[in-house]
């Protein structure tokens, strides 16, 4: 399979625009579900905030048996590492939390050179009110949306040398604004993500239009939101 990093880099050059399911393992997708969104996503997202009954090694499992687009682990606190193509190599910038800044990914670092995953170095950016369960899991305030804040964390995160971004305004949360989301496109130059609160075509739209390379959908596949046919003649509008 052709490096997952060199997959991101070959959409965001050409200038198009991609799809991002993200399946949290303690909800998993049935085998139909997978089979309906594999033609319109670009990667496989796996992890949550929170892991309860989820078995991680199952759902990547089951993925790569249904689907031939590459499976990514997007690690939470304390979710095991398990054999998938690459991984968010992240570090919480938004927050202050040494154990999200760095902690964790030493732990990990090991475990992902052993098992031969690929590491995708990235700035992970939490925005919103500090309601949702990805900001009380990480014990962290996330970024109010305040343009000189956001591009000084974004600009600080490009001179550390992180090559993808990943805004989220956490699941239950609202979309974050397209005047943020511009905002740190034009300052990284860099493949951008954005997920959190995006439950229609429009929204997509609005995040792909503001500068998003990839929009990040969970919880609005998990409950029937999206309609694939709009989201594809959506996603095609936008290409190049």
């Amino acid at each position: 399979m052709i490096k997952v990093s060199k997959q991101i880099e070959d959409i965001f050059f050409a200038g198009n625009k991609g799809l991002v399911v993200l399946v949290d393992p303690d909800k998993p997708m049935k085998n139909e579900a997978i089979k309906k969104w594999d033609h319109i996503t670009s990667f496989w997202l796996v992890g949550g905030s929170l892991l309860v009954n989820g078995d991680v090694y199952e759902t990547v499992s089951t993925l790569k048996q249904y689907s031939k687009k590459p499976v990514i682990l997007f690690p939470g606190p304390g979710m095991p590492i398990t054999k998938a193509d690459a991984i968010l190599f992240m570090s919480l910038i938004s927050g202050r939390n040494p154990e999200l800044l760095i902690g964790q990914q030493v732990i990990n670092a090991p475990v992902v050179r052993k098992l031969g995953i690929e590491p995708l170095p990235t700035a992970y950016l939490l925005i919103g009110d500090g309601t949702t369960a990805a900001h009380y899991m990480s014990f962290t305030m996330p970024l109010p949306e305040k343009k000189e804040l956001v591009e000084a964390t974004v600009l600080a995160g490009l001179y550390l040398g992180f090559k993808y971004f990943y805004l989220d305004g956490g699941s239950g949360g609202k979309p974050i604004s397209e005047s943020i989301i511009s905002l740190v496109a034009q300052v990284t130059g860099r493949p951008l993500f954005v997920g959190g609160g995006i439950r229609t075509v429009d929204q997509c739209l609005r995040a792909w239009n503001s500068g998003a390379t990839f929009v990040v959908v969970g919880t609005a596949v998990e409950n029937g939101l999206l309609n694939t046919d709009e989201l594809w003649e959506a996603m095609q509008s936008m290409k190049q």
